[in-house]
């Protein structure tokens, strides 16, 4: 009997960690699935508001864009483009935007991104294109993106964190991107990426997935074409072929460091030399005409996609200079205050340089151009899963390997550069190693 009495205490303490257990693993579990519902609900309705925005932006940009190519005079109000650019950032008083990279300093810090963000950047960018300002469109989408979304996180009656803020942001980001340039998987993955090389904000991964497809979707329904190009011949793949494919990494590398450096130096060198934003951008609009006249051809403005397609299309190689003369007619467009992104353009820099070194390596045009596309903006953006996942949605799996051996070296030897300012590199691309370094 004694034996019966000491053995029950035990077996109720048992009976009691149990259900103490099971009541602390009910509670958080509750508390998942309503934080996995806030999300679902949060992504859909970033999606779907960032995704009809952005597909209005990619329809505005479609028709300045023909209208330039069917009306060729519209070039010469380029600087006059400028002026009101810059006029309108002052007048909002908005004149201290520094586009993605605010988007992005805005998830490091507790600061907001302005809410005329999406409305400046939404003009400004077709107002660049209009006129042949060479200048992406995919940077502008992920400053409306995150502008519209840190608006609706600062509505009270949603009662968001900062934590949750800065999740948003990402939605924003990616439902921007996605809507833009119909590569969801990469869209869902790069605003978690870029933010902190190192670093990936898993936490974001269900809302910026469902944000980037319902923003994909939107956009595709009413009538955004996604990306995509054929490589005409993917030979197999082998030990020669893997070394001839990391000296062109090297190559990329050295290419992305070149684009950055020639972005950030052009930009730093005009506000130095002239001072007066009005006059700075009237005078580089001049030197961007100038330049397509001396040239005679008008391939360099706009976003570049015409350079992209023409390769793939006809499958022969640019010349020599044609990667190098939109570095320069980027840099000037951007470095000046003109609006637009920087994403295509590395895209085109990467086709042309990889199609003209087709010849030298013995490989295919249009695959090398387009390990040259992923290889370079992998070096400028410091995203290899995106420049891997961007890969597989424009060209297909077939040359994964060509890809990731590109991207891999690519990314490890670009350094701690990058076109974003405001992206922290976290860890060593080297060694194991915590640095905490900002792109440069």
């Amino acid at each position: 009997m004694e034996t019966k009495k000491n053995e029950q205490p035990g077996l109720d303490q048992v009976v009691d960690t149990i259900s103490a257990d099971m009541a602390e693993v009910t509670k958080k579990g509750y508390h998942n699935l309503i934080t996995l519902l806030k999300w679902v609900a949060m992504g859909l309705i970033t999606g779907t508001i960032v995704g009809c925005i952005a597909t209005l932006f990619y329809h505005a940009l479609h028709f300045v864009n023909e209208f330039r190519d069917s009306n060729p005079w519209i070039l010469y109000g380029l600087p006059f483009a400028g002026l009101l650019i810059v006029f309108l950032y002052r007048v909002s008083k908005n004149n201290k935007d520094t586009g993605t990279n605010m988007v992005i300093a805005s998830i490091h810090s507790s600061t907001g991104v302005s809410h005329k963000m999406a409305p400046l950047i939404f003009i400004t960018t077709v107002l660049t294109h209009l006129c042949g300002g060479s200048a992406g469109r995919e940077g502008a989408a992920i400053q409306l993106g995150g502008s519209i979304t840190d608006f609706l996180s600062s509505i009270k009656v949603f009662r968001f964190s900062p934590d949750d803020r800065r999740i948003n942001i990402m939605c924003g980001m990616s439902a921007g991107f996605a809507a833009l340039f119909g590569t969801p998987l990469a869209s869902s993955v790069f605003s978690m990426e870029v933010i902190s090389v190192g670093i990936m904000h898993y936490s974001a991964l269900v809302p910026c997935t469902l944000a980037s497809y319902t923003a994909y979707f939107i956009a595709s329904h009413f009538g955004m074409h996604p990306e995509s190009f054929t490589i005409l011949q993917i030979p197999a793949f082998d030990m020669g072929k893997l070394l001839i494919f990391m000296l062109f990494g090297i190559a990329t590398a050295a290419i992305s460091i070149l684009f950055c450096t020639c972005m950030h130096r052009t930009e730093h060198l005009l506000k130095d030399k002239v001072k007066n934003p009005y006059i700075r951008i009237f005078s580089a609009g001049i030197v961007i005409i100038l330049l397509t006249l001396v040239l005679g051809t008008r391939e360099y403005l706009g976003s570049g996609m015409g350079i992209i397609m023409e390769i793939f299309e006809t499958n022969s190689p640019a010349a020599f200079y044609v990667f190098l003369l939109k570095i320069l007619f980027t840099a000037l467009t951007i470095g000046s205050g003109f609006k637009g992104g920087e994403i295509v353009p590395s895209f085109c820099i990467g086709a042309a340089f990889g199609s003209f070194a087709a010849a030298f390596m013995g490989m295919p045009v249009t695959l090398v151009a387009a390990c040259g596309m992923v290889g370079v903006f992998c070096g400028v953006t410091n995203c290899p899963i995106t420049s891997l996942l961007i890969a597989f949605e424009m060209f297909g799996f077939q040359g994964m390997p060509y890809f990731l051996i590109t991207v891999g070296v690519s990314y490890m030897l670009s350094g701690y550069y990058g076109l974003y300012s405001a992206q922290r590199i976290m860890y060593s691309k080297m060694e194991t190693r915590f640095v905490n370094l900002k792109a440069h």
